[in-house]
């Protein structure tokens, strides 16, 4: 899946440009923290309450209670498959925003500022977001995953 994404997000974004592929980043750090989230809400919900809600009929909490029995496949899934492949991606077009912007650059110092520039200002930013969400996940993870289980139930009757 990396590979086929990575090749895919590699020639969409080197010719798409700086804006293109820093929209294209934003989306893919977007997508990281949120499965981030949803892995760390999975992880810390409580099964028993979700027990508790299927018992009342609450809509979501059904899936619920598989997403809470299957939390090590979900939470794995989540935050290393997607995380790992969004990063890739972020990867992807941080090197095209460095191509893009020292095209014209002769001194290697300048464009290794630029690179290394780029790819602390897109760590920073998933690593300041993914913080934020995973403390949400950790106070919240019943509703969280209560509202995942109300989204997926749309899509998917067990």
């Amino acid at each position: 899946m990396s590979l086929f994404f990575g090749f895919i997000s590699q020639t969409m974004l080197s010719r798409m440009g700086v804006i293109v592929a820093s929209i294209g980043i934003a989306l893919f750090i977007f997508i990281s923290v949120v499965f981030d989230m949803l892995g760390m809400a999975v992880a810390s919900a409580d099964i028993e309450t979700f027990r508790l809600w299927e018992r009342e009929k609450k809509a979501g909490a059904e899936i619920g209670v598989k997403l809470c029995e299957n939390s090590e496949k979900v939470c794995s899934f989540c935050a290393d498959v997607v995380g790992d492949i969004c990063s890739t991606l972020c990867g992807a077009g941080g090197a095209c925003i460095v191509v893009a912007l020292t095209t014209n650059i002769t001194n290697p110092s300048m464009i290794m500022l630029i690179s290394i520039s780029t790819s602390a200002v897109i760590a920073g930013i998933t690593i300041f977001f993914k913080a934020i969400m995973k403390e949400q996940a950790l106070k919240n993870s019943n509703k969280i995953i209560l509202k995942l289980g109300r989204f997926l139930d749309k899509f998917f009757k067990i």
